[in-house]
Formats: structure tokens, C-alpha cells, sequence
């Protein structure tokens, strides 16, 4: 069904055969059965979602109850299909999952770009964008950290420079966005 579809296919006989085997590359899905000889389904599932840059997971299975399917999607799988398999509901789930991993790679790269642009600011550049995004003018900024309104826009400068953005939206997007990756 998969090959039928214009993708590549690779069959692996165990959890464990997959894992000596798996390379990560950008489109990449993984088709997983619950229910596997050795390692079970369930626990590369686990071992997956811990991988960075894992491969989403469309779990199937033919002997699961609702609790099992609740489990694998708490545990990242991004869908659960019952067998037997209908090829369009495998399909749906295929391309879904390849566009969420596209959507992933695209912001893993912002979350990484934004960690290297905020972490050129110096210490004082820090303060002084955390100032501005608060809201504060200028002349506000100048006259509580004791310096000249003309140094804390030379300051503005620098950060919308060494960020690369091109204005305070922007400047708060970055910011956001280094603030997910520290959370994560």
C-alpha cells in the first residue's frame, strides 16, 4: 500500500531490528504495530519519542481496546489505526504525520536560530530588550539603569542588529521562540 502510494517502504521483523537499522532522515514515518515478538510495540513507541528528531509514529493494531490506543497516543503516536488497515485511513495518517515531522524540522531551525541570535546579545543588551518588549520607552529605560537615552537606543540598535530583526513584533517573536527551546 505504501510503496502503491509513491513512497519508500522498509519492513523491519522486530522493534529491535528497527532500531539497529534506523537512520534519521527528514521524511521519515514510522508504521508500528502494538503487538511484536521481543521489544513490543509500546516500548519503542517510548524509545521514539525520547529519540531528538524521532519520526512520528502511526500505530496499528488489531487486538487493542481504547485504553491501549489512549495510551500510544499519550505516548506520541501521532495516530492509531485498528486492523484490518484501510488504505485510505493508512495513507491519511501517513501524510499527516509526514507534515506534522515538516512542520517540526521548520520550527526546530527557527527555535535554533533564535538560541543563536539572542545568545549574541550581551548582558546589558539582555536587560535592555527585556525593557523594550516590556513596553518601556527610552527615556523610561535611560533613567532606571542610570545611562544616557541616546547609549540605550545605540543599544536597540545592536539587538534589533545582531537578531536580525526588523521590528519589535519581530523582536518578540524571536524572543518566543528562544523561550520554547530553553523549555524544552
Amino acid at each position: 500500500m505504501i510503496e502503491d502510494a509513491g513512497w519508500e517502504a522498509q519492513a523491519h521483523a522486530s522493534c529491535e531490528a528497527f532500531l539497529s537499522a534506523y537512520r534519521p532522515r527528514e521524511q521519515t514515518c514510522l508504521v508500528l504495530d502494538i503487538h511484536l515478538p521481543g521489544m513490543g510495540g509500546m516500548e519503542l513507541l517510548d524509545i521514539v519519542g525520547r529519540l531528538d528528531g524521532g519520526p512520528p509514529v502511526v500505530v496499528v493494531s488489531g487486538s487493542s481496546g481504547v485504553s491501549e490506543a489512549v495510551q500510544a497516543l499519550k505516548a506520541g503516536a501521532w495516530d492509531f489505526i485498528e486492523k484490518p488497515v484501510a488504505q485510505d485511513k493508512l495513507l491519511a495518517g501517513i501524510r499527516s504525520a509526514l507534515g506534522r515531522a515538516r512542520h517540526s524540522i521548520r520550527a526546530k531551525a527557527l527555535r535554533e536560530t533564535a538560541v543563536s541570535r539572542v545568545s549574541k546579545l550581551t548582558g546589558r543588551q539582555h536587560e535592555i530588550m527585556q525593557l523594550v518588549l516590556a513596553g518601556s520607552p527610552s527615556k523610561n529605560i535611560a533613567a532606571d539603569l542610570g545611562i544616557s537615552q541616546r547609549t540605550v537606543e545605540n543599544h536597540r540598535a545592536a539587538i534589533m542588529h545582531k537578531t536580525g530583526a526588523h521590528s519589535l513584533p519581530d523582536l518578540s517573536r524571536l524572543v518566543m521562540c528562544n523561550r520554547c527551546s530553553l523549555g524544552s
